[in-house]
């Protein structure tokens, strides 16, 4: 059994929550392990819900329609708030193509007092479909699915978030870096 941490050593441990929001095959997620990796290094607990997994675990059932997508993000953001209140850095690579979601989510934040932070991986979406990790702008070309996010689908860009990252003019190491260089600034790292 572990000894719980003394009130005031308890209270050192800071938490926040990064989320990456951005096109599919925009980098989010790549970024996001890179960023976990240097975060650990230094000493900080770090979570990653990477949304395909997600989709595996906790959301499992529910489909792509404004409504489930909604849904999605709003679990995702719910559990991203109880790590991060208990001093995890947790790092959110989630697609949340919906201004109205990612607002939603942000509230939340503020309401328990936890650190939150909005990261655009503005990626070009010919540069996304380029990349296609997962064969999704191949499929969609192929008319085998529909609803693909910034193809035939809605994707709200944030219009004021914490950082704007062109993952496309930089490596993942730069990318990551530019994300610890705000939590720093922002006392968080």
């Amino acid at each position: 059994m572990t000894a719980a941490l003394p009130r005031n050593q308890e209270n050192q441990v800071t938490g926040a929550t990064i989320w990456l929001t951005g096109l599919p095959s925009a980098g989010k997620t790549t970024i996001a392990y890179e960023l976990a990796d240097r975060l650990r290094a230094e000493g900080h607990r770090v979570e990653v819900l990477d949304g395909d997994e997600i989709r595996t675990f906790l959301t499992a059932g529910l489909g792509f329609s404004r409504e489930d997508r909604h849904t999605n993000v709003q679990r995702i953001g719910y559990l991203a708030d109880l790590l991060s209140r208990n001093g995890v850095k947790t790092l959110v690579p989630v697609i949340a193509p919906y201004a109205d979601s990612r607002e939603a989510v942000r509230k939340r934040h503020m309401a328990s007092g936890t650190a939150y932070l909005e990261v655009h991986v503005a990626t070009p979406v010919e540069v996304c479909s380029e990349r296609d990790v997962k064969g999704l702008y191949a499929k969609q070309a192929a008319g085998e699915i529909s609803g693909l996010t910034g193809v035939d689908d809605p994707y709200e860009e944030p219009e004021s978030p914490d950082l704007r990252i062109e993952s496309h003019n930089q490596t993942v190491p730069e990318s990551a870096a530019t994300v610890h260089a705000l939590l720093i600034e922002r006392g968080l790292a």
